[in-house]
């Protein structure tokens, strides 16, 4: 434990800034649910019409953004974390 603790030691965070943390995994929670709904419903449209590569294309551009949007949040936080 003293080992991990000197190579990277947790940082205490202030209630402020776990405010803001949690305020980003709200924000972001959203968006990512509101482009799943989006897309979700093209996707099941696309299906229904036998439009299979559509639906694939749609499905990746799903977890891209889902991917992106992550990206987003997680550089984000760290701009709260290491800020006083």
């Amino acid at each position: 434990m003293e080992r991990l603790q000197k190579q990277a030691p947790t940082v205490k965070l202030s209630a402020k800034q776990k405010a803001a943390l949690a305020e980003l995994d709200s924000q972001y929670a959203a968006k990512i649910a509101q482009r799943e709904l989006a897309l979700k419903d093209e996707i099941t449209l696309a299906q229904s019409n036998g439009k299979d590569e559509e639906a694939d294309q749609l499905r990746a551009q799903l977890n891209h953004d889902r991917a992106k949007l992550q990206a987003e949040l997680e550089e984000k936080k760290e701009l709260v974390r290491h800020k006083p």
